[in-house]
């Protein structure tokens, strides 16, 4: 599994999330997306409690703020299809300034950037609490597909040896006078990324030797530990109890 494998997302801590089983966060993290995906787009007052159970969950955690908001740029790339919706919806339109706005656009717009960003900061908040060798073991206790986290562990692993690869390539081709400022120099870059293709199969078939000359049979040993103790279900499952209620609520009143 990798174990003692950090990531740059986790904030180390000993707050009373970080201390959760990670197969209670993993499913408290999902119940809390299904429940802000479920929630009319017009219950802006839901939205709101919603990034507030956030904010609190993270005071709780001792995650700072900032950091964590930094983290949602990884969604502004997705962000750009909603920033055009309203320029290109159809149906009824509305005049904003020297702009005409479709309102079924801006309606979508909301959606997409208040639903992603909440889905991306939970997600953001459980990988800031918990290591992903903690991840792998609450899915596995979740039943997910052995082979499914074994790939997942394998990727994490090796995506690091990777890129570690890819930065001594650099600056191996800056210390011979690689220039990215001319056009005829990006063939070092495909030869560089040809070369790591092949170097990096090769590195997996002889770690996967390795592993069968081991004893591996396709799935990982299994670390499982005592199951997750009742008060720590009860603990995690609070925050998607609580916005349950809210998606209830703002269903019934829609």
């Amino acid at each position: 599994m990798g174990a003692g494998h950090g990531h740059r997302w986790f904030v180390h801590g000993h707050s009373p999330v970080h201390e959760l089983a990670p197969e209670a966060k993993v499913a408290a993290t999902v119940l809390f997306v299904l429940a802000v995906v479920v929630t009319p787009r017009e219950a802006f007052w839901a939205f709101g409690l919603y990034v507030a159970i956030i904010v609190a969950v993270a005071l709780v955690a001792a995650v700072p703020l900032g950091r964590l908001a930094r983290r949602l740029v990884i969604e502004l790339p997705f962000l750009a299809f909603a920033f055009f919706l309203p320029f290109i919806g159809g149906g009824e339109r509305v005049q904003v300034g020297f702009l005409s706005l479709s309102v079924a656009g801006l309606w979508g717009a909301w959606n997409i950037l208040i639903k992603g960003t909440l889905g991306v900061a939970a997600t953001a908040l459980l990988g800031a609490t918990t290591t992903v060798p903690e991840l792998l073991r609450g899915l596995e206790r979740l039943h997910m597909p052995k082979p499914i986290v074994a790939i997942t562990s394998f990727m994490v692993r090796y995506g690091d040896v990777i890129t570690d690869d890819m930065r001594r390539m650099k600056v191996a081709r800056e210390s011979r006078g690689y220039d990215p400022r001319w056009l005829w120099q990006v063939r070092a870059v495909a030869t560089s990324a040809g070369a790591l293709f092949i170097r990096s199969y090769e590195r997996g078939e002889r770690v996967y030797v390795a592993m069968l000359s081991r004893g591996y049979d396709g799935a990982l040993p299994d670390l499982r530990t005592a199951p997750a103790p009742r008060r720590d279900w009860l603990a995690a499952l609070v925050v998607p109890a609580t916005t349950g209620a809210i998606c209830i609520a703002a269903l019934v009143t829609a």
